[in-house]
């Protein structure tokens, strides 16, 4: 399973979110594959991804996808992480 954590530019905010979602998975005994993107290279890095992780404002920018998008309102809430992928993955 691929996962991608996206911001908008640069990897900041991707990798914490990247962390933060490894984290969540553990937490639920899921192994995926999590990689942080920004908004240029989401076409590329979520092609195969079954689920985008983003903020509510950048899920106009992400375009056709066959993957969930899961909107997360705090990068840094492990409890909100794991239970929205809990729901897309359960």
């Amino acid at each position: 399973m691929k996962i991608v954590a996206l911001c908008g530019v640069g990897i900041g905010t991707s990798a914490i979110l990247k962390v933060n979602a490894e984290r969540a998975l553990e937490r639920l005994d899921i192994e995926a594959d999590v990689t942080a993107a920004d908004i240029a290279s989401v076409k590329l890095a979520a092609a195969d991804a079954q689920v985008i992780l983003t903020s509510s404002e950048l899920v106009p920018s992400i375009g056709k996808t066959n993957a969930d998008v899961i909107v997360i309102d705090n990068f840094f809430d492990l409890d909100e992480l794991t239970s929205k992928l809990e729901i897309a993955l359960g």
